[in-house]
């Protein structure tokens, strides 16, 4: 029996007759010592897996505790997946971004679900918003473990699991695991006995599941692109979504769109992006389009996108039609935009938070457009609707929202949290299409569970290419229209057009250096009692100040935790280790709020994450309120110290 390889990218995807532990066993401080820089939360698992420690290393080889790790993880996986679905023979779907490290974890974590007893479905180098989309869609799949470590460092990976939903665990969910896993891990004998049955599992078994990844890959991107056109058409009836694609087509041809996806080597590289792109018409140019053809940092923030934007000018000089473009992860779950601005002739970056204000325009209006939603001779809708944000996303929303008379409902940071607080509003009447964390980029757009680039390029496609025609309003001019610029709108608009009518907020980049304060205390409940110890005093000291600069005079605190915002001062308000956001909202004088400051600790290192949002097209005055925040965090940290 030979190494069998994938037929797309030539890439091992792993040798059947392999032992994954030869003659070796670990002992319990190995494994704790492994364990240690593990980041175990609600969003993933993630370290650095490469074996020579280096998180840029583009070696695939990973050491063999950190082999039992993933081997652990796939053990407890299939616990709970028995206990979830009360099945003895549940089915796992087992995907990989294109990290080199992927296909060593995902050849241990195959052999244990088969030792565990489970049907595994392999596909491989999959994008994850395209293998969640196959978990959700196909009939026997009970569960996913996807490798990935997001937007880390290419030498990181790790796993986020989720289930026949198509999002990751919710926080419940993902806390049981956690803690299945560290038992585990700590359990004596557990090394011994785990090793044994991962090396007995039968060769001629896993090369069954490596010889059918080229199918069910094929399978996968079927499924995908079907559920790609349901969440972007937003109709699930199979007449009324071709309907709507046609419709989009036409448009596109009327107003003809250039699309660059700069894909850096990812996941993405082997999803339907441009087949799908193309099959509506638009002219796609693919950059950095072969797996592992990394050419620059993972995160597509900053400098990141600067290779998109020298794409599309060069293009654009060329052809007029390229206007877009997108920078996915390596997991190709989030993928922010660039765009060419005719206004100063140059490519330019969408901030994270504008990108998804620029979403949530589309996508309220795409609902009006498409008649989910009306409104009574009043204007105000006929439908309960809303929108989801995590706590740190800008109050631009709030008004784009309120324009639409959509409420916002906001959670704690974190995907499945987001989905999770969308999922009880629909419980309870809400028509929820869009959801996100405008301060990590990306979009949610339902049906789908997860992040997805194609669901934001489309939402600025629809944007652009569904205008006015025959008496009908486009969804620039409903925008327009609901937010009282009618003089903004004129048939010929482009994106910079779009972006100017956006309300005008400045807020901190959460990538940028200024957004992480190093803290002393690991205690969050501490040190946010002492936060609400020194706020009052500097508020007395400020008020003045801000009444002048910015009409501020009174402010209101919100704790974030899970799917809930709670308002109020104290320990009332947290529970647990307090680990949630804190937020401070500032109001004017007409009751409406203007600014906020937030701050959130790592569950993992002693730092905070700190941003401020400010109803201002003045950068100074975010920068005032987040070096307030700065001083105010690091006052708190020396008081809970002491």
């Amino acid at each position: 029996m030979t190494v069998i390889k994938d037929r797309r990218t030539g890439f091992i995807i792993g040798d059947p007759a392999a032992v994954p532990f030869p003659n070796q066993q670990h002992s319990a401080d190995e494994i704790q010592k492994a364990l240690k820089p593990m980041i175990l939360s609600i969003s993933g698992w993630r370290k650095i897996f490469a074996a020579d420690g280096d998180e840029e290393s583009v070696r695939p080889e990973i050491t063999t505790v950190d082999k039992e790790l993933s081997a652990t993880a796939a053990e407890v996986f299939s616990t709970f997946l028995k206990e979830s679905t009360g099945k003895d023979t549940p089915t796992v779907l087992l995907s990989l971004d294109a990290r080199f490290t992927g296909p060593t974890i995902g050849d241990v974590m195959c052999r244990t679900f088969l030792a565990e007893g489970l049907q595994v479905i392999y596909t491989f180098i999959t994008a994850a918003p395209e293998a969640m989309a196959f978990a959700r869609a196909h009939d026997t799949i009970d569960g996913f473990a996807y490798v990935s470590a997001s937007h880390n460092p290419i030498g990181h990976n790790g796993i986020k699991f989720g289930l026949k939903s198509g999002g990751v665990l919710n926080a419940a969910e993902a806390r049981n695991l956690i803690s299945l896993f560290t038992n585990a891990l700590a359990a004596p004998g557990h090394s011994e006995a785990l090793i044994r049955k991962v090396n007995d599992v039968a060769a001629e078994d896993i090369a069954a599941i490596y010889t059918a990844v080229n199918d069910h890959k094929k399978q996968s991107a079927l499924m995908y692109s079907s559920f790609s056109e349901t969440v972007i058409t937003g109709f699930s009836n199979s007449a009324e979504r071709q309907g709507m694609l046609y419709a989009l087509k036409n448009a596109v041809a009327l107003k003809p769109i250039g699309v660059v996806a700069e894909l850096n080597g990812s996941a993405r590289t082997l999803s339907i992006d441009s087949e799908f792109m193309k099959s509506l018409g638009i002219a796609v140019n693919v950059v950095n389009g072969v797996p592992r053809q990394i050419v620059h940092r993972i995160v597509p923030e900053g400098i990141s996108l600067n290779q998109c934007k020298e794409e599309i000018e060069k293009l654009h000089a060329e052809d007029t039609r390229y206007t877009l473009g997108y920078v996915p992860d390596n997991d190709g779950d989030r993928g922010n935009i660039v765009f060419f601005n005719d206004h100063t002739n140059h490519a330019e970056i969408i901030q994270a938070q504008e990108v998804f204000a620029l979403t949530l325009v589309s996508e309220l209006a795409y609902l009006v457009f498409s008649n989910h939603v009306t409104y009574d001779a009043d204007g105000n809708p006929e439908q309960k609707v809303g929108v989801v944000v995590n706590g740190p996303t800008s109050m631009r929303v709030d008004i784009i929202a309120q324009a639409f008379g959509v409420k916002v409902f906001r959670s704690e940071v974190g995907e499945a949290n987001v989905v999770r607080c969308a999922e009880n509003k629909r419980a309870e009447g809400y028509i929820i299409r869009i959801m996100g964390e405008g301060s990590n980029g990306g979009n949610i757009t339902y049906p789908a569970a997860v992040r997805d680039p194609l669901n934001t390029i489309f939402a600025f496609i629809k944007l652009l290419s569904l205008t006015s025609i025959e008496g009908k309003q486009g969804l620039f001019e409903i925008w327009c229209k609901r937010s009282g610029q009618n003089k903004n709108y004129r048939n010929d608009f482009s994106m910079a057009d779009i972006i100017a009518t956006l309300p005008s907020f400045v807020t901190t980049n959460a990538y940028e250096p200024e957004a992480i304060t190093s803290i002393r205390t690991a205690d969050h409940a501490k040190l946010k009692a002492a936060y609400e110890l020194i706020f009052p005093k500097h508020w007395e000291q400020r008020k003045t100040d801000l009444h002048t600069q910015f009409g501020i005079v009174r402010w209101e605190e919100v704790n974030y935790e899970g799917n809930e915002a709670k308002t109020g001062v104290g320990t009332a308000y947290r529970t647990g280790d307090q680990k949630g956001g804190l937020k401070i909202i500032f109001y004017n004088d007409a009751d409406k709020p203007v600014a906020f400051i937030w701050m959130r600790g790592s569950g993992t290192e002693p730092v905070f994450r700190i941003l401020a949002d400010v109803a201002s097209q003045d950068n100074s005055a975010q920068e005032y309120f987040l070096h307030w925040q700065t001083q105010l965090v690091q006052e708190a940290d020396t008081l809970a110290a002491e």
